[in-house]
């Protein structure tokens, strides 16, 4: 059902998408910066969550009917891109989403379902998922449902893992920002700006 050179093709796909710039990265960055490694590992979980979510859509025909419905896709489409929107807003109004600050830190399970929610709410995820998985699936190798799951699966893995990693690497860091304000603002700044404008564009995707 999984040729070894077909995997192996989609693990190195999935790791160079995982490791492209986006609001995941950012939030994993965010949380190891604020609170640590296991912040940005919850993080990371929330977001492979989320994409567990879309493949089982796309797996069970969800993400089909969405995308068939004009008024469904537009209110998954808006509500997905008013939260990043709202994201980098915040971001750039309060400058919290990263801090040092002990009366800013977050409950945990509030850093797991604001990775879960950037992914769930975001229809550029969904779109993906529902476009790229399919490359790699053929029904002369068993089931399409089974094999969309699987891959779903282990791209949601591997997000946890590169996104986990990521963020651990950014909470060393901490100690040398927590002396340098000014830089914390600028990157607060930089991840308020890529949350606007990936919502603004998710918002700006047409139904087909």
């Amino acid at each position: 059902m999984f040729p070894i050179q077909i995997w192996l093709a989609y693990t190195l796909a999935s790791v160079l998408i995982v490791l492209a710039p986006g609001p995941d990265i950012i939030l994993s960055i965010a949380r190891g910066l604020s609170q640590g490694r296991l912040a940005a590992m919850l993080s990371a979980l929330g977001a492979g969550t989320g994409i567990l979510v879309h493949s089982v859509a796309a797996a069970y025909g969800l993400a089909l009917i969405i995308q068939a419905s004009t008024i469904a896709f537009l209110a998954v489409k808006l509500i997905g891109a008013a939260y990043l929107v709202w994201l980098g807003a915040r971001a750039l109004l309060y400058r919290n989403l990263v801090t040092f600050a002990p009366t800013a830190r977050r409950p945990l399970h509030a850093i797991y379902l604001a990775g879960l929610m950037s992914n769930v709410l975001n229809p550029k995820i969904g779109l993906f998922v529902l476009a790229f998985i399919p490359q790699f699936v053929s029904a002369d190798r068993g089931p399409v449902t089974m094999q969309m799951m699987t891959y779903g699966a282990w791209l949601a893995v591997i997000a946890v893992i590169g996104l986990s990693l990521i963020g651990s690497f950014a909470s060393v860091l901490s100690g040398w920002l927590l002396r340098r304000p000014r830089m914390v603002a600028g990157i607060n700044i930089g991840a308020g700006i890529t949350f606007v404008a990936t919502g603004l564009s998710a918002a700006a995707i047409k139904h087909r």
